[in-house]
């Protein structure tokens, strides 16, 4: 089954864009499908190409950068280990995994310079320090991120397009999808919710019929591939990322889903897992969200790095992560959830679900809250927070998710009264249909994908 990824059309506008002056650089955590779009696009719009995975390239193609001064040896060692004739200009040349090899990062800056080819790379982890010790990063290079499949994405892999297409244009005119396409909407979020974007799951889930269990088992493949990566890539702090893997679930079961140092190590310091939180963070096994202090200003500028949530970047996994095969069986949590009745961790899924949305359309993670002395609690709680991005008139979007259809908006309530002047609309997203009032809208979850891709 051949999944379609937007990420295609991006990687085509760089071979457009570069005519082979810039190498593009396809990073994102393992499983997500970098690999299987570069090789994709490599068969369908170049004449020939060649494809080295670092994880088992041998000593002797490693040995073949020692060459990268006598360009024509080494291409011709390349072309004659994969037997592929190399065409210039015509021809792309794929490094697959080149996070285990970084010398070939390197090479790229001689590479792109010597203008036969065209170079495309793909890395897991690939910016962490520790990957780019001892070598200078190339210039010549252009990133992009690549995603578990977003909610359009998974609604195409499941012949879902008419209802996709529906649901734009029902934001665009601003009106609610009529009763009977909302439940149907509702039930593709749901499943989206419990598969995930993992391709392996996806397509597990799709080719069984539409089996919840089939995709469980790819997805707890996945996170053992993970646990295996911060064993061997986070050398010098794998047990403190191991701890903070290991406790998401924990985190964002809690009522501020704040990350909780005393959960792994009771005397824990927020400047001992800097690194470690940073870690799952560019691994994109993590998607970040930090608190702003300040949301008259740019967010950034008022960050604090020592109030963050951690939420997996794939809800997917998290459903898996969360819960053994055994409790999935005897709880009966995917019928529960499809069902309706969602009660379970206060809604952690749906708030993982939309910081996943939110960052596969480019935005980045933050939220707000105060703390009152009187109360000895926070007493305004805001779960995301975004901007217009500009500098001169800078605008808030404050979006709070619930995942039941009865709640309160007494946060959200309190915070417009504190920056009445800041903020331009604000967001409720929650299972009920479209619903506008002055200054709130009201949005089901199925929408986030089309309301927050461009600027507010």
């Amino acid at each position: 089954m051949e999944l379609q990824r937007k990420i295609y059309d991006k990687i085509q506008r760089w071979k457009e864009e570069s005519q082979g002056s810039r190498a593009l650089l396809i990073e994102g955590a393992r499983r997500v499908g970098k690999s299987t779009i570069a090789e994709r696009f490599a068969q369908e719009q170049y004449r020939s190409y060649v494809l080295v995975d670092f994880n088992k390239a041998p000593k002797s193609m490693r040995d073949n950068f020692e060459n990268i001064d006598q360009l024509d040896i080494f291409f011709q060692n390349l072309s004659l280990h994969y037997n592929t004739r190399l065409y210039p200009r015509e021809s792309l040349v794929i490094f697959d995994e080149i996070q285990r090899f970084p010398k070939a990062r390197e090479a790229i800056k001689y590479l792109v310079a010597d203008g036969r080819f065209d170079f495309l790379e793909t890395g897991s982890l690939i910016s962490i320090r520790e990957n780019v010790e001892g070598i200078t990063v190339p210039s010549e290079e252009r990133k992009i991120k690549m995603h578990p499949l977003d909610f359009e994405e998974f609604a195409h892999a499941l012949g879902e397009e008419m209802l996709i297409e529906h649901i734009r244009g029902c934001w665009e005119e601003r009106t609610p999808l009529a009763r009977p396409l909302h439940e149907r909407a509702m039930r593709l979020f749901k499943e989206y919710l419990l598969v995930g974007g993992m391709p392996r799951s996806v397509v597990a889930y799709v080719e069984g019929n539409r089996d919840f269990y089939a995709a469980d088992v790819e997805k707890r493949d996945i996170l053992e591939l993970y646990r295996d990566d911060i064993k061997k890539a986070a050398r010098r702090y794998s047990s403190r990322v191991s701890g903070l893997f290991d406790q998401i679930p924990g985190y964002l079961s809690a009522h501020d889903k704040k990350v909780v140092l005393s959960a792994i190590n009771s005397d824990g310091r927020f400047s001992e897992y800097d690194d470690p939180l940073f870690w799952l963070g560019d691994s994109m096994i993590c998607n970040l969200c930090y608190r702003t202090t300040d949301p008259n200003v740019g967010f950034a500028l008022t960050a604090d790095a020592s109030s963050v949530k951690c939420y997996l970047g794939d809800t997917g996994l998290l459903v898996s992560h969360a819960f053994s095969e055994n409790e999935i069986t005897e709880s009966q949590l995917y019928r529960e959830i499809m069902e309706g009745r969602l009660a379970l961790n206060k809604g952690m899924l749906y708030e993982n679900m939309i910081a996943q949305m939110l960052t596969a359309i480019g935005k980045k993670l933050y939220y707000y809250s105060r703390y009152s002395k009187e109360k000895h609690r926070n007493d305004v709680e805001i779960d995301f927070l975004l901007s217009n991005g500009s500098k001169t008139g800078f605008k808030v979007f404050p979006v709070e998710v619930k995942s039941s259809k009865n709640y309160s908006a007494v946060s959200l309530g309190k915070f417009r009264e504190l920056y009445p002047n800041r903020i331009a609309e604000s967001f409720i997203v929650h299972p009920k249909p479209l619903l506008r009032e002055e200054g709130l809208t009201r949005i089901p979850p199925y929408m986030v994908f089309c309301a927050f891709d461009q600027p507010q």
